[in-house]
């Protein structure tokens, strides 16, 4: 890779909650460059490194978020000299939940695109099950929440963004229900509050067993009725627009594929949200719709913005295993059907295939341990046995409840022959959630001017080493909400100019190739994806070692070059797009920055288990960085398309 890495140890990072007050007695290096260990201790998470380092002896400098910067006014240009660029105030790349709510308090204060990249509803948001998780129930606490998800997080958490999102997320809650969310609610009428995994109170805000589907439902209803928000169905993101102010980078939009008609279309708007979701599509089995295949990690790396902890993969213990079902699916499936936490708040008991409950034997905490302690102890069973599922039970609880609880896991599992409430549920772990991401401060500002992100695809600090359940969709309501106002004062303080001449180059579609070439790239292309999917599985999963870690890297980078040599070899230029190629840049990209913040972490936390460096270590409870790096012999994955070189023939 060519981006460069400030390991744990380092203290490079934004967040300091937990180091206030030591001495400075030590330096670490990171990558050549000495840094001592109490520079910046009482700076706060959002805040960026100096601009003074370089890394690698490259002459592209780690950029800084000063707080008390206030935009200034800026021209932005098109490009496209045949009028299909589309101007904008706001541009939101995603329509989850993190998206859609932020685009509804922006359109108060201009025009506002949604740019998703399938069906509006098709997004993480659409198949959360579990709920969201607030503190509205008066025997619980924001201490108490916050202790539960920095407990979860395995100490790594930014106590100053735990304590903003556990106190403001109960009045987002009462803003969804205000415009018309549908949750559960008891016998006495109050909301009906759930309790899963890691949590010390019922605490989970749910729509029986479909939540995110009735959050999304309710935002897509106030989206649409909204006139000043414009939606653009099937236009996938492909790059976003950069160029430099000094050492600063600036976003000015996005370049988009409208994947109905082939056409590319420009996007240039004065502020840009991304919330794009994760890159569960990295592992063979995800819970995440096709979809999440890290197009916004992959494109804000691509223009400089700092990325952090992405070695934090999240797979959630228990996904519907095809295999142990009476009827099995006549077809594979895109992504693995979730069974959500919940079924184990409300006592659903792991037995392995012998029938033994073995939970107990890993944790006191049981099946409410949190997901990383439980879908390693599930990998540790499965590996003993030598099985491919362990099994779930419910169906000692009554049936009226679990049906009442769980319709659409119950319905999905009927239609396979298996009935939920007499029989247990095979259950298998599947990639599920990035806790790294993009790094983001307090109001969603990432390093790269203009450029805001949300939801999954940020990484805030708030879920640390792992996620705590639920925490998610809270997340990305918090931080969406507040991600609006810098936003608003960043698009009144720029201008753009319309008549300015081309500023970046424009991506082609490749249509002179001819559809027998096309053909046989994407067929070559899908196996590469499968490859890909393979290697992290086989040596980035639950359980890692430095020698798989290495392996992983190797055959990754081979397995790149081999893929671009291919493309290029049959016509293909760097500034081309199609969905199935800068997909699959996308999903190199991800799995690389994978990759090399699992190789950095030399401790196991979390979700990072290592076999070499079994246990915890204070000294590098700090954050994984991923600074920008030098786009000097970068792979065609590493470099925005407006910046390549087109290859002679």
């Amino acid at each position: 890779m060519t981006t460069s890495i400030a390991p744990s140890n380092a203290k490079l990072h934004f967040g300091e909650t937990f180091y206030k007050g030591q001495g400075c007695k030590q330096a670490f290096w990171v990558s050549g460059v000495s840094v001592p260990r109490c520079m910046k201790k009482n700076l706060s998470w959002s805040y960026g490194v100096s601009k003074a380092f370089q890394i690698q002896g490259h002459h592209n400098l780690h950029l800084q978020i000063n707080q008390n910067w206030k935009p200034h006014r800026t021209a932005i240009s098109s490009s496209l000299r045949d009028g299909s660029a589309k101007y904008f105030d706001f541009a939101v790349i995603g329509s989850g939940v993190a998206g859609l709510r932020y685009a509804l308090e922006v359109a108060r204060h201009g025009t506002v695109a949604v740019i998703t990249k399938a069906e509006p509803h098709e997004s993480n948001t659409n198949y959360a099950q579990g709920g969201v998780s607030a503190v509205l129930c008066p025997s619980d606490s924001v201490e108490s929440h916050m202790h539960d998800t920095i407990v979860a997080g395995a100490y790594l958490c930014d106590e100053e963004t735990v304590r903003v999102v556990c106190t403001e997320g109960p009045e987002r809650i009462r803003e969804l229900i205000a415009m018309g969310a549908s949750f559960d609610h008891g016998e006495d009428g109050n909301l009906h509050l759930a309790r899963e995994g890691g949590h010390s109170h019922r605490r989970i805000v749910h729509a029986a067993d479909m939540t995110g589907r009735e959050i999304e439902r309710a935002l897509l209803e106030a989206v649409r009725k909204d006139p000043n928000i414009f939606m653009f169905e099937h236009h996938f993101a492909v790059d976003l627009l950069t160029s430099q102010d000094g050492s600063d980078t600036v976003c000015y939009g996005a370049d988009t594929l409208n994947t109905e008609t082939q056409e590319v279309v420009r996007f240039i708007s004065k502020v840009i949200l991304l919330a794009s979701g994760g890159a569960g599509h990295i592992y063979p089995t995800t819970t995440n719709p096709p979809v999440a295949t890290g197009d916004g990690m992959a494109m804000a790396h691509r223009a400089q913005a700092v990325i952090s902890n992405m070695e934090f993969v999240q797979f959630h213990p228990t996904a519907l295993a095809d295999e142990g079902l009476p009827i099995r699916p006549t077809n594979a499936r895109e992504n693995a059907f979730l069974i959500t936490e919940a079924v184990r708040g409300d006592g659903g008991i792991l037995y392995n295939p012998g029938m033994e409950r073995f939970m107990p034997l890993y944790d006191d905490r049981a099946e409410l341990a949190p997901r990383d302690v439980v879908a390693r102890s599930i990998d540790d069973q499965l590996k003993k046995h030598n099985e491919k599922y362990v099994l779930l039970d419910i169906s000692h609880k009554p049936r009226e409840k679990i049906l009442s609880h769980f319709p659409n896991i119950a319905a999905e599992c009927l239609r396979h022959g298996l009935d939920i409430t007499q029989q247990p549920i095979p259950v298998v772990p599947a990639a599920h959630y990035m806790c790294g991401g993009v790094r983001a401060g307090l109001q969603g500002e990432t390093n790269v001017r203009g450029l805001y992100v949300a939801g999954e695809v940020a990484c805030t600090g708030l879920h640390g080493a792992n996620r705590l359940a639920s925490n998610s969709l809270l997340e990305a309501l918090v931080f969406a909400r507040r991600a609006v106002q810098p936003s608003v004062d960043h698009m009144k303080s720029s201008v753009i100019d319309r008549s300015a001449s081309d500023a970046w180059a424009q991506p082609v579609v490749p249509i002179s190739l001819g559809n027998a070439v096309l053909n046989n790239i994407i067929c070559r292309t899908r196996e590469v994806r499968k490859e890909l999917q393979s290697i992290m599985w086989k040596y980035v999963g639950i359980v890692r070692s430095t020698t798989r870690l290495n392996t992983a890297e190797k055959k990754i980078g081979e397995l790149e070059l081999e893929w671009e040599a291919f493309l290029f070899q049959n016509g293909w230029e760097p500034t081309m797009v199609g969905i199935e190629a800068c997909e699959m840049r996308n999903l190199f990209c991800c799995a690389k920055l994978v990759v090399s913040s699992a190789l950095a972490r030399q401790e196991s936390r979390g979700l990072h288990y290592t076999i070499d460096f079994p246990y915890v270590e204070e000294s590098k409870r700090l954050p994984t960085i991923i600074f920008p790096g030098s786009r000097v012999n970068s792979t065609w994955s590493s470099r925005q398309l407006h910046r390549q070189q087109v290859c002679s023939s």
